[in-house]
C-alpha cells in the first residue's frame, strides 16, 4: 500500500531542511556537549505568571472539551490587542485560535485554495511554507526577494510571478530578521489587489523589532477582507510547547475556518486558553522584558560579527534571529553548518533551508544567554575566516 500523493511529497526535495538541528539531538542524546543554535526557542521556561493559570484552571476542571473556535474571553483578547496594534477594527468573529500558528497556516491555505491552485511566497521563507501548500493541496512557487536588496521583496519579481490564488509573507521575517518598509507593503498589496489575491500574513513576530516599524498588510487600505493574519503567543510569551496561535480575518472565512478545526484539530485545551488570556492581558511585562532581551542579543550579535572579515551580517531589524552572510568562504551553508558543527559542537541552520534565495547564509538564533551567545559568534567567525583564507 502507498502513502498518498498529498503528503508523500510534502518534501518536495526530500529534505524539510532540519538535518543539523536532528544532528545536534543526536549528539546530546549520545552524551556529547553540543550548542545548539538552530531552533527558535527560548532559553527559559514560560513564566510563573501563565503556569500558574494553566496549572489552575486544568485543577479546577477546564480539561474537557473546549469551545472549538476559541472560549470567547481569548477570541476577545486577540481581537482587542490586535486591534490596538494596527488600528483595524477587530472582534470575536474575526479570530479562530489555533494549535499554534502552524495550524493557523495550514487553515489558512485550506480555506484560500482549492486543489491545483497555485500559492506564492516570499523567498527566504520559514522552512515549512512549501510544504504547508502542497499539505493543502496546492502548488508552491516561490518569489526571491535578493540579498543585493536586502531581501526586500520587489515588483520586477513580482510580476514574473504565475497566475495564483494566494500571496504568503512573513514581516518581521524569519529567517532574515528584516522588516518589510513601508515600500514594500505598499508594493505587495498593490500586487495583491492587482492579481485579486488572498494575503496570507505571517506575524508572529510582529513585537520583535528593533528598527522601523511593523506594518501589518490587515491595515492598509482595501486589504482586510483579503487578509489572513496569522499570530502566535510561542515567541512572544515563551509559549512554544504551548501552541496557541490564532488567525484574524473576514468573519465569513473565519467561520469557515472554525468548521474546518471541528473536523481536524478539534480546539485548543481550555487550560491552555485560560492561560492565554492572563498572558494577553497580564502579560504585557513579559512581552517587554523578552523583547529587550532579544534586543540585546541582536545588538551584541551585530557588534561581533562586525570584527571580522569572513562573515557579515544582513542588518537585522527584528524577529529573534541574524542571518549572517558567508558567501565569501565559496562554501554553502549546508556545507559550512555541517563543518562547523563536526569541527565546533556549535549548531546553526543553513541558509538553503529556508529557500534559495538566502543560499550561502546561515540563520543564528538568538536563544542563548549573552556570554555563550558571544563566544559561539567569534568562533564562528574565526572559523569562516580560516576557510576563506585557505581557500
Amino acid at each position: 500500500m502507498k502513502a498518498s500523493k498529498r503528503i508523500s511529497t510534502l518534501n518536495a526535495a526530500g529534505s524539510d531542511g532540519w538535518e543539523i538541528l536532528y544532528a545536534a539531538r543526536d549528539m546530546r542524546r549520545a552524551g556529547q556537549t553540543v550548542l545548539d543554535l538552530t531552533v527558535g526557542d527560548h532559553d527559559r521556561i514560560t513564566p510563573d505568571l501563565i503556569l500558574d493559570e494553566m496549572i489552575g484552571s486544568a485543577r479546577g476542571g477546564h480539561t474537557g472539551y473546549a469551545d472549538v473556535a476559541g472560549i470567547p474571553a481569548l477570541r476577545d483578547a486577540i481581537a482587542a490587542r490586535v486591534e490596538a496594534r494596527t488600528g483595524v477594527p477587530t472582534h470575536r468573529e474575526n479570530v479562530l485560535v489555533t494549535p499554534g500558528g502552524q495550524a493557523g497556516l495550514f487553515g489558512s491555505f485550506m480555506a484560500t485554495l482549492d486543489p491545483g491552485d497555485t500559492a506564492l511566497f516570499i523567498d527566504p521563507h520559514y522552512a515549512t511554507y512549501p510544504g504547508t501548500i502542497r499539505a493543502a493541496s496546492g502548488i508552491s512557487h516561490s518569489i526571491a526577494a535578493r540579498p543585493e536588496a536586502g531581501f526586500q521583496p520587489e515588483m520586477r519579481d513580482l510580476e514574473s510571478a504565475p497566475e495564483a490564488k494566494v500571496l504568503l509573507m512573513n514581516t518581521p521575517n524569519n529567517p532574515t530578521g528584516v522588516v518589510y518598509s513601508a515600500a514594500t507593503m505598499n508594493t505587495l498589496a498593490g500586487f495583491a489587489k492587482a492579481r485579486d489575491l488572498w494575503v496570507i500574513s505571517d506575524e508572529v513576530y510582529d513585537g520583535q523589532v528593533w528598527e522601523g516599524a511593523h506594518i501589518s498588510m490587515r491595515a492598509l487600505p482595501e486589504m482586510a477582507e483579503r487578509t489572513l493574519v496569522v499570530g502566535s503567543l510561542s515567541k512572544s510569551h515563551v509559549m512554544t510547547g504551548s501552541r496557541l496561535g490564532w488567525v484574524v480575518g473576514p468573519a465569513g472565512i473565519v467561520s469557515h475556518l472554525a468548521n474546518l478545526a471541528t473536523n481536524t484539530t478539534y480546539g485548543v485545551p481550555g487550560y491552555i486558553q485560560d492561560a492565554a488570556v492572563v498572558a494577553l492581558v497580564e502579560g504585557d511585562g513579559i512581552e517587554a522584558e523578552l523583547t529587550a532581551t532579544y534586543r540585546a542579543r541582536r545588538d551584541l550579535a551585530l557588534k561581533v560579527v562586525a570584527g571580522f572579515n569572513g562573515i557579515t551580517a544582513v542588518p537585522s531589524a527584528g524577529a529573534m534571529y541574524v542571518m549572517l552572510d558567508i558567501r565569501s568562504t565559496a562554501m554553502s551553508g549546508r556545507e559550512f553548518a555541517a563543518r562547523l558543527i563536526d569541527a565546533h559542537d556549535i549548531a546553526v541552520m543553513p541558509g538553503e533551508s529556508f529557500g534559495a534565495a538566502a543560499a550561502g547564509h546561515l540563520r543564528i538564533a538568538l536563544t542563548r544567554d549573552a556570554c555563550t551567545l558571544e563566544t559561539a559568534l567569534r568562533t564562528l567567525a574565526r572559523f569562516a575566516e580560516e576557510i576563506r583564507d585557505a581557500a
